[in-house]
């Protein structure tokens, strides 16, 4: 059975940090890698950050410098470091894995397989 468990959100102040993390079982890892999503209320989910097989990490434009996405192979754990959070990250974040597809650059060209049940971020001025 295929598990994807996450933690680690909350409410934080404009410019505060968090780290979300997920546990992914029963699944091996495809090349393209594991993943964070995200939504917002009245806006499609969104790519946020992945990390290939390889190690190949994407970032979408609007958390590059500001989010750092990494994995731990031997307990599958994927964790989503965040600083200098904005009003607009406030979403609810999913961890995913097993997209159908992704490009060289580590972009998942199509939706993944396997979702969590989602962590809520809240950032507030």
């Amino acid at each position: 059975q295929v598990q994807l468990v996450e933690s680690g959100g909350g409410s934080v102040q404009t410019g505060g940090s968090l780290s979300l993390s997920c546990i992914i079982s029963g699944l091996w890892m495809s090349d393209c890698g594991r993943g964070w999503y995200r939504q917002s209320p009245g806006k499609e989910r969104e790519l946020v950050s992945t990390i290939a097989k390889r190690g190949t990490t994407y970032y979408a434009d609007s958390v590059k410098g500001r989010f750092t996405i990494s994995h731990d192979d031997p307990s599958d754990t994927l964790y989503l470091q965040m600083n200098s959070l904005q009003a607009d990250d406030t979403a609810v974040y999913y961890c995913a894995a097993d997209p159908h597809g992704c490009s060289n650059d580590g972009r998942w060209t199509d939706p993944p397989l396997y979702w969590g049940q989602g962590t809520q971020v809240t950032v507030s001025s």
